[in-house]
């Protein structure tokens, strides 16, 4: 029972106190509290003061900034309509000023008018003036016309025609011996040049050969090779043309055998294969066999070889190989019986020369010259040699005046520099030098004349026609009433034209016209 009142007692105590404690902190806090809103109070009093101060002098400085932009618009404004009314002054100054000139303008059209009038009047009265006189003069001139046409039993307008036929003659014979007067002076000149030109490249060019022969000739060390060559039944000798398919010739010429075929490149093979069967010694089929076929394995070094040496000599730089080539392949091919290697070379060293001596590009004429016929070696094809040898080159860059020049030689294409005419000539003389060339067949000698003196005798006032000097010739009779000493020089050069166009053919042809008038008179 005690505990419980303990109990009790304790619980009333502890709530005495809470109550108390609650009171006593209520009370605290409520002074605390107190004190605190009085001092934010004072402070936001302080700061609303602080507050208007600032706001006062913030006022105060833009009011003073206003004013001061104020015054300066103002004095802008001030300036902008001063200019304006200056403006505007000297425009009424100008309008005043253009008014008057108008008015002065207007007095000059309307004097102008007055003078134009005047002036009017008069050329009328001149024009009526001149119409009466002329008038008069056509009077005068039907007159005399009808007197004249009296006189001379001529109309107005034949007479006209008469007079323009005689005035159109006389010019046309004085044209025409002006245009040969000068014609003669310029192919005199001409001449000249040419024939220094020619003769000095000609002198500094010396020919190896003329014209290449079929056989080829073998030196031996002795006859008794002869023999072994021939072989047993002539076995071995039979074998070596089936092998290279060239002719072998053994005859009673000392230590010499002879290898015959048109072909030059099968007579070099023949020939190489012939001397390494007498260097070996060993001559039979088996051997004949195995030395062909090393030497169709040389000759490609030959090719090479061949080709370098001819630039080497010529001095003609950078050249693809497979062009090198070509040109070695030159050698070991002919043209009418010349050899086309030696005549590529004859043609370049000429050109090359002429160039020289012209102030062309002599290295340019040379490459030219040396490439010319290369068309020659490569594959058939249905473009001519010269078109051919061109396309070719152009596969390897070759520049356009060496292309157009090889085009050119033999006229399938238009020449564009004066390389291409040196090339020409340069290729005319050294296919048309004697000796160069086989000789042509008498058939195609005659035909090639025939053509020549039908080419004369197709223009009119020709009677007959004769080519002399294997061609180099033709003379020409015309007839001398129909045909003047200045229409004669006209139809020669004329011919020469047609010939150049249509005739094929070495060098040049001098073309001759022979006018002949024969006045026959009988005494009876």
């Amino acid at each position: 029972m005690g505990i419980v009142i303990n109990l009790v007692l304790l619980v009333v105590a502890a709530l005495v106190f809470f109550v108390v404690g609650f009171f006593v902190g209520r009370f605290v806090l409520e002074r605390i509290g107190t004190t605190k809103v009085l001092e934010a109070e004072e402070r936001a009093v302080q700061i609303i003061q602080e507050a208007q101060k600032e706001a006062n002098e913030y006022k105060d400085l833009k009011v003073t900034e206003v004013n001061q932009e104020w015054k300066k618009r103002r004095r802008e404004f001030d300036q902008d309509v001063t200019v304006k009314n200056n403006k505007f002054t000297q425009l009424q100054k100008q309008v005043r000023q253009k008014e008057n000139s108008l008015k002065r303008q207007g007095q000059d059209l309307k004097d102008s008018e007055k003078k134009l009038r005047e002036q009017n009047r008069e050329l009328e009265h001149q024009l009526e003036t001149v119409r009466s006189r002329s008038e008069e003069l056509e009077r005068i001139i039907a007159e005399e016309n009808q007197k004249l046409e009296s006189i001379s039993n001529l109309k107005a307008e034949e007479a006209k025609q008469t007079l323009i036929d005689n005035m159109l003659s006389v010019a046309r014979e004085e044209a025409t011996e002006t245009i040969h007067q000068i014609h003669e002076e310029a192919e005199q000149e001409a001449a000249k040049i040419a024939e220094k030109t020619l003769l000095t490249a000609i002198q500094r060019v010396s020919f190896e050969q003329a014209t290449e022969s079929a056989l080829s000739v073998v030196h031996i060390q002795s006859d008794e090779l002869k023999g072994r060559i021939i072989g047993r039944e002539g076995r071995n000798i039979k074998a070596f043309e089936n092998a290279t398919g060239v002719d072998i010739i053994v005859d009673d010429t000392p230590e010499v055998v002879i290898l015959s075929c048109f072909d030059p490149m099968r007579r070099e093979l023949a020939k190489l294969t012939l001397q390494k069967l007498l260097i070996d010694g060993v001559i039979h089929p088996v051997a004949i066999e195995k030395a062909y076929e090393d030497a169709k394995k040389e000759i490609d070094d030959v090719i090479m070889s061949t080709g370098e040496e001819t630039l080497a000599s010529l001095q003609i730089p950078d050249m693809p190989a497979e062009v090198v080539r070509m040109i070695g392949k030159m050698k070991f091919h002919t043209i009418y019986g010349q050899n086309l290697l030696q005549h590529a070379k004859e043609v370049s060293m000429l050109a090359g020369l002429m160039a020289s001596e012209l102030k062309l590009d002599a290295k340019l004429a040379k490459r030219a010259g040396l490439l010319h016929d290369i068309g020659l070696v490569l594959p058939e094809s249905e473009d001519p040699h010269a078109v051919t040898g061109m396309k070719f080159l152009k596969r390897f860059k070759e520049t356009r005046p060496v292309l157009n020049a090889i085009a050119a030689h033999h006229g399938d294409e238009e020449k564009e520099t004066p390389i291409a005419d040196l090339v020409e000539a340069a290729n005319i003389i050294s296919s048309s030098r004697p000796g160069s060339r086989g000789a042509v067949t008498p058939e195609g000698h005659v035909k090639r004349l025939e053509s020549l003196e039908e080419i004369a005798k197709g223009f009119p006032g020709v009677i007959k026609t004769y080519a002399l000097q294997a061609g180099r010739e033709i003379r020409v009779i015309v007839e001398g009433e129909n045909v003047s000493d200045s229409e004669a020089d006209v139809l020669a050069h004329d011919i020469a034209h047609k010939i150049e166009e249509e005739a094929q053919y070495p060098g040049q042809i001098k073309v001759s016209i022979i006018r002949e008038k024969r006045s026959i008179a009988y005494a009876k």
